[in-house]
């Protein structure tokens, strides 16, 4: 493969724009942080995810480009002077292709809506108000109301790292049991946690393949995070979140129509990260 040089020029131009790309979501975040004011809704990809936002705000071009002058990439992880190398992609080779399987059995399966998010419900199924995740922010319905939510549905999550949060007495109402070694047999693109997750396969992948990709995951998994919050049962009107109403058959068609466009909008980015695995492992 040949490689592309990039002048230190060109280059840094394109990091200071993905830095002030990203800098709209990293500030705020940083604000809070050192106010000690949390965001049940915004400050969940710089907190459930292991990504750091100093992370995210570097900048890499992927595997392929070489960096002219840039001493300030010495020493990073995967880099030999101003690239990633061929040895770090060929260390990355079996989470390369544990990552390929998944995104592939995914893409491969029809999107399934109709899920409701009572992910987040079943979360807080039979929890006093001190037990809740969120419990500066009141249930929309109470705890008995949202408990009725809950028993008068078909709880039929598919996705592992949102069903390992159910309450003990949920756990049993999932129609599916998915498990953390068998993400790939349950894994489908309708999952709003499956589209979310993107952004974790991509900056897993950094930086190997370019920011602009995670980036482009990132904020699908911001937009993501909103409907997910508004269909949940906490009630962050004072926050600016219409609630979405899954208890009523409006609430539920929004839901559906809602869960469908981001289905469609993950799956432009799902391919470019089956393509990247595909061009890594292609390249040891």
């Amino acid at each position: 493969m040949e490689n592309t040089v990039l002048d230190r020029a060109t280059w840094q131009a394109r990091a200071a724009a993905h830095a002030a790309r990203v800098d709209l979501f990293i500030e705020p975040h940083l604000a809070r942080r050192g106010a000690k004011v949390s965001h049940p809704v915004h400050d969940f990809l710089f907190t459930y995810y292991s990504q750091r936002p100093a992370q995210l705000r570097r900048w890499h071009p992927g595997y392929g480009a070489v960096l002219a002058d840039a001493r300030e990439y010495a020493g990073l992880k995967g880099y030999t002077g101003g690239a990633v190398s061929r040895e770090y992609v060929a260390s990355q080779a079996q989470f390369t292709r544990g990552l390929l399987n998944l995104l592939r059995a995914t893409e491969a399966r029809p999107a399934h809506t109709g899920c409701f998010g009572l992910h987040e419900w079943a979360m807080v199924y039979r929890q006093s108000p001190d037990e809740l995740r969120h419990n500066d922010w009141p249930l929309r319905l109470g705890s008995d109301g949202t408990d009725e939510v809950v028993e008068a549905h078909q709880v039929k999550c598919s996705h592992f790292d949102a069903f390992r949060f159910f309450t003990p007495s949920a756990r049993g109402l999932n129609v599916l049991q998915p498990a953390r070694d068998d993400r790939p047999a349950f894994e489908q693109p309708g999952c709003l946690h499956a589209g979310m997750d993107l952004y974790k396969h991509a900056f897993r992948l950094t930086p190997m393949i370019s920011s602009d990709l995670v980036a482009d995951c990132f904020e699908l998994a911001r937009d993501i995070r909103v409907m997910d919050m508004r269909a949940a049962p906490y009630d962050l009107a004072d926050l600016g979140f219409e609630a979405i109403a899954i208890e009523t058959p409006d609430g539920k068609a929004t839901y559906v129509r809602e869960q469908r466009a981001f289905a469609e909008r993950g799956a432009p980015l799902r391919r470019r990260l089956i393509e990247e695995c595909e061009r890594l492992i292609a390249a040891r």
